[in-house]
């Protein structure tokens, strides 16, 4: 079940996010974050009806991942495009729940009336490319050596999908 994100996930989407800043090769940040570092993260998505943080339970209501539809930019002439972001629990990975995710991150961006889906996803991320490909999304960009993990420099890949 995806469902809006409550204060009481906090502690999950902390330790989701945290996993994939240890293992590296997902997200830009060096260290893991705190969990009041999380509860800004997720109160800079305002208004939370247009850029929601939602929140993916399996079947026993455990939190195995989180998303969110962002601001892509802050001019208003770049409203109307969102960037996806996901991130699903290290143990739950390979069982669907990014495809479930991206699929609702992508059904609630048209609801919304948004023009346009972006996602940044490091080159070397096979699985979130495969997602990216899996739901038509286009690469329009690539910035070699982009970004340092902490554990050596990755290549950057832009993608989008007209919504």
């Amino acid at each position: 079940m995806i469902r809006a994100a409550q204060d009481s996930d906090l502690q999950a989407i902390t330790d989701i996010y945290n996993e994939a800043v240890v293992a590296g090769g997902s997200t830009a940040d060096l260290k893991p974050r705190t969990i009041d570092q999380r509860r800004e993260w997720v109160a800079e998505h305002e208004p939370r009806r247009d850029f929601p943080v939602v929140v993916l339970e399996d079947e026993s209501g455990k939190v195995v991942g989180f998303g969110s539809l962002s601001r892509f930019h802050p001019r208003a002439g770049y409203d109307g495009v969102v960037e996806l972001s996901y991130y699903i629990a290290t143990a739950a990975q390979y069982q669907g729940y990014g495809t479930q995710m991206v699929s609702w991150l992508i059904n609630k961006a048209k609801e919304l009336g948004n023009r346009k889906a972006i996602g940044l996803i490091f080159a070397s991320n096979s699985g979130s490319i495969a997602l990216m490909k899996h739901f038509g999304f286009t690469r329009y960009g690539f910035l070699p050596k982009a970004c340092w993990d902490g554990h050596g420099y990755l290549d950057m890949s832009y993608w989008y999908l007209d919504l």
